[in-house]
């Protein structure tokens, strides 16, 4: 891979430009080169300059990200766990409750044969996983800060128009077989290609914010729903001797803001409320930070020479922490496709092998979203009749080992076809 990150691309065609540099596009260009495929050509774009190393110490707020147990097997594939193993707070518990009723559903990582039923990583580390994979690539080719600034339809596949992000006047029309748009949930692309998203409002935002317990939390995650929304408590590694746990607290919109702005000591004691005493006592909190929460899933996903990826491609309630590990497999899955397209000497971007894709993981897609909008819509209201179904569903669960078992691999990631990489 090229050190300078600033440089135009350097050839005019290439077999896969992926336009976005995050954890998703990073992770698709890692495994593209899983071994490196002779010949094939492939660009990744950034808009923002990329960091050669990120914080080594991360501070108390520092952001995470839930990894379900089917993503670790494919970062392990990736050669990329070793990196992040002992940076990684294991789940080896997960407790769901609702507020206000008795019971609720424990999974336990022992009952599934696991090690942890996943894992909490801070986003430095996967950051500088990736970046170091992408530094020791021969394969990849990275231009950062670029700004890709149109994509159209090509007899090549799709012609892209690219300038620098730095003030430079800069700029170059380069062809690809295969576009892969893996550039946000706010992508100004897809919106240039006519893409729309279908998107559902739930009228809620979500509190994110770290906290500081009085004991340790001993690797367990709990879900509870309250009448506001879900809320999430997710085990993190301490930072300097303090034990921490990661928020996600769902509030209705109209309420959001004063919650976001209370005094620490009424923060902390609404939170203890709605929280419970499951993790016991809530002694300090973070930077809070607030996230208007919307469904948005895209009407198409792939095009001839074109995919999305990511949230552009789908955005979830995060309380259930299935966004990123269900982009994570497309990804492998796209990823698998284009190796056998590159190793066979197809085209990468035609309808036919990108409708392959869209078939392996269009069920996956429909049964991941239908489980986060279900739980979060069924478990955020107060009506008799969803309350009802909340008990019975529930006890079902705690009663019926495989009714259990097919919830667990659902949240775990396993009822996915696996790709072949």
């Amino acid at each position: 891979m090229s050190d300078d990150f600033s440089a135009l691309p350097r050839l005019s065609h290439y077999d896969v430009v992926i336009i976005g540099a995050g954890m998703v596009g990073a992770t698709l260009a890692c495994a593209l080169q899983l071994p490196p495929q002779p010949n094939a050509r492939i660009l990744l774009v950034e808009a923002t300059a990329l960091q050669r190393q990120q914080p080594q110490q991360p501070g108390f707020d520092t952001r995470s990200t839930v990894l379900s147990a089917s993503s670790v097997d494919y970062l392990q594939q990736l050669g990329l766990w070793t990196a992040l193993q002992s940076r990684a707070a294991p789940i080896t518990h997960i407790q769901v409750s609702d507020q206000g009723h008795l019971g609720g559903v424990d999974m336990q990582a022992a009952e599934s044969q696991l090690p942890a039923l996943g894992y909490v990583v801070e986003n430095p580390a996967i950051g500088q996983a990736l970046n170091d994979a992408l530094l020791a690539s021969r394969g990849i080719e990275l231009c950062s800060p670029l700004q890709v600034t149109a994509v159209q339809p090509h007899v090549s596949g799709m012609q892209l128009q690219v300038a620098m992000s730095t003030g430079a006047q800069a700029a170059a029309t380069l062809t690809a077989s295969l576009v892969v748009l893996a550039d946000g949930g706010r992508s100004g692309l897809a919106a240039w290609l006519g893409i729309h998203r279908e998107e559902r409002r739930y009228a809620q935002s979500a509190i994110i914010a770290n906290l500081a317990l009085a004991a340790p939390h001993g690797g367990s995650a709990y879900e509870r729903f309250t009448a506001k929304g879900p809320l999430a408590l997710l085990p993190l590694l301490p930072h300097e001797g303090r034990q921490r746990m990661a928020l996600v607290w769902t509030q209705p919109e109209d309420d959001a803001a004063a919650v976001l702005d209370l005094p620490q000591a009424d923060f902390l004691a609404r939170l203890q409320r709605d929280c419970g005493q499951r993790a016991g006592q809530i002694v300090d909190a973070g930077k809070r930070v607030l996230y208007p929460l919307t469904l948005q899933v895209a009407e198409e996903q792939f095009r001839p020479g074109l995919v999305l990826l990511g949230n552009v491609a789908h955005t979830l309630h995060p309380v259930a922490g299935q966004g990123f590990n269900l982009a994570l497999r497309d990804a492998m899955a796209l990823a698998a496709n284009l190796r056998q397209s590159l190793a066979e000497g197809s085209a990468v971007g035609s309808p036919q092998r990108l409708a392959a894709w869209w078939e392996q993981v269009r069920q996956d897609q429909q049964r991941t979203i239908l489980f986060s909008d279900w739980m979060t819509r069924l478990f955020s209201s107060n009506t008799m009749a969803l309350s009802l179904l909340r008990k019975a569903g529930m006890l079902g669960l705690e009663l019926l080992p495989p009714l259990k078992r097919e919830f667990t691999r659902q949240a775990l990631g396993y009822q996915a076809p696996r790709a072949r990489l």
